[in-house]
């Protein structure tokens, strides 16, 4: 199948093959090594019971730079994979259509990890977020490609900030990741918040815009049978100053 923009898509392939391999219905070939070499390997750190993060303390300032990553390489899906299963409160799923996953580390006192992000593809009908934007059906369906959700955010240790500060690091990049992976440029990303377990601190300190609430029906919803059962917060940032008129006009 081809995206609006006529491209192949590669990226979910590839994502159904590493599910399969997984599931140990297919071995995959090792990749080939396309990073830096000779003596600039990255140490990916084992996710371990002892959770080391657990020391780490006090504001975000005492840890920066943050250093953020792409998962691309078989060991980072599955250090991801591992860290989000058992301490995100939702687990690990496999995304629906594009994805791209980051680790964010700190250096000090050691290299760790003390984050993952995801994004993926956008919610194909979010009440709020559609009056908001001001699109019909038509014009959903036309530029909805420029949205993309973060599905996940898990922050591991308790350092004041670091939620936020983390945020506004991985989503520098984001623009440039998606546009190369996927040949569209995200215009604006959305996440969905369950209002019963947070307050979405860390998304308005970043000054995401919240614009109201879910139906609470969830995304597998069809026959309208759970209405009101996951209300959750709809926040968004614009990665653009003219988002909105792009979403609209698509110029």
């Amino acid at each position: 199948m081809a995206r609006v923009n006529g491209r192949i898509k590669a990226r979910e392939g590839l994502d159904l093959l590493q599910r399969m391999e997984d599931q140990g219905l297919l071995k995959l070939p090792a990749s080939q090594q396309t990073g830096p070499r000779k003596g600039t390997r990255r140490h990916i750190a084992p996710a371990t019971d002892d959770a080391p993060w657990t020391g780490l303390t006090g504001s975000v300032g005492a840890y920066l730079p943050l250093d953020v990553e792409l998962v691309e390489s078989r060991k980072q899906r599955q250090l991801f994979k591992d860290l989000v299963s058992r301490y995100h409160y939702l687990g690990y799923a496999m995304a629906f259509g594009a994805k791209l996953q980051y680790l964010v580390y700190v250096s000090r006192p050691q290299r760790q990890v003390v984050g993952c992000v995801q994004f993926s593809s956008p919610a194909w009908r979010i009440k709020v977020r559609d009056q908001w934007i001001g699109w019909d059906d038509v014009t959903r369906e036309k530029f909805l490609q420029h949205i993309v959700n973060n599905s996940r955010l898990l922050i591991l240790p308790r350092i004041r900030n670091l939620a936020s500060t983390l945020l506004s690091c991985v989503l520098k990049r984001l623009s440039t990741d998606w546009s190369r992976l996927y040949g569209l440029e995200p215009l604006l990303v959305e996440t969905l918040v369950d209002r019963q377990r947070f307050y979405a601190g860390c998304y308005l300190a970043s000054n995401w815009i919240a614009l109201g609430q879910t139906a609470g029906r969830g995304r597998m919803d069809r026959t309208h049978k759970r209405h009101g059962a996951q209300v959750k917060t709809v926040l968004v940032y614009p990665l653009v100053k003219n988002a909105l008129r792009q979403l609209r006009s698509g110029g």
